[in-house]
């Protein structure tokens, strides 16, 4: 039995994927390779990793075990790979962070652009996942960080203040709802409205609260950026609902109108989610005080009794 880590990389992106088509897309090789790297797997092992639906692929016992061991590996070569890094004049490892919507929109490119402009060796990979989602891939070992709501359960996990935020409705300045201070997130689904595409976390947050409700979230239009759900919104095509932070930059140029929701959710912290500091390479330990050390001058808002992903 040999496993490569090309092998175990592969695997790991399969399983996480639950599909060896995505899996071999994040693993950067051929379907074709990537199927055949897993049949030499089971023959090699003499036993099946993977049972395969019309949904996709499910690791067996043999594979979740093979899976647990692969991230140790992985990550103790990854580690290798850091610390050899300086003397080899390449990159000195790779972080994965895992984080919700907001976060990754409006607080991590300025933190992370700071982070990478002093540390030159190390590259980031950044996910986006519903926050319930991020707690237990970190604490698998999927990711490194979590950017996730400060409400959600994190177990075990360490966890750090980050930023505050809320959500807010963007309406256009001619809209009957532009003179309103607040509103109810149930009683603006009559209209349409404007929002992220269907992979968003933040989008099937909304989806779900509507659908809890009992009414349809009315999408017309679904984009690729809060900036752009402004666009869409002063055009007059929907309503939207973005982040606070979002709304304000927008506003000074563009025609919309900024109204409060009065649902609890629409206030929230996020929270920074790690493993034991211990179990983190050191550029990943050095980037949990870099984002931190970010927050420390942000002012806290009361927290609310139910966070959007």
């Amino acid at each position: 039995m040999q496993f490569d880590l090309v092998d175990l990389n592969l695997f790991r992106h399969v399983v996480e994927a639950g599909s060896i088509t995505h899996g071999a897309e994040r693993a950067h090789l051929a379907l074709a390779a990537a199927s055949t790297r897993i049949r030499n797997m089971e023959k090699s092992l003499g036993a099946a990793l993977l049972v395969r639906t019309r949904q996709g692929v499910v690791p067996t016992p043999a594979g979740r075990t093979l899976l647990q061991h692969a991230r140790t590996l992985l990550a103790q070569a990854e580690r290798l790979k850091e610390d050899l890094g300086p003397f080899a004049g390449g990159l000195a490892g790779q972080i994965r962070i895992l984080s919700n919507t907001n976060a990754l929109t409006e607080f991590l490119p300025e933190a992370l652009s700071a982070f990478l402009a002093s540390h030159p060796q190390v590259s980031i990979d950044l996910e986006e996942r519903l926050s319930d989602e991020i707690v237990g891939l970190v604490a698998e070992g999927v990711g490194d960080i979590g950017i996730v709501a400060g409400t959600v359960d994190t177990g075990r996990l360490a966890t750090f203040p980050f930023r505050s935020d809320r959500f807010v409705l963007v309406v256009p300045e001619s809209h009957p709802l532009a003179g309103a201070d607040t509103a109810a997130f149930a009683e603006v689904l009559e209209h349409n409205f404007v929002g992220l595409d269907r992979a968003s976390a933040l989008q099937r947050f909304l989806a779900d609260k509507a659908s809890r409700i009992g009414r349809p979230l009315r999408l017309r239009v679904q984009l690729r950026s809060f900036d752009a759900v402004c666009r869409m919104v002063e055009a007059g095509v929907g309503l939207g609902i973005v982040p606070e932070t979002t709304a304000k930059r927008a506003a000074r140029t563009m025609a919309i109108a900024i109204v409060g929701l009065e649902d609890p959710w629409a206030l929230r912290d996020l929270t920074i989610c790690i493993r034991p500091v211990g179990e983190l390479s050191p550029s990943a330990r050095q980037l949990v005080e870099h984002l931190r050390a970010g927050s420390l001058s942000r002012p806290a808002q009361p927290s609310s009794s139910e966070t959007p992903p």
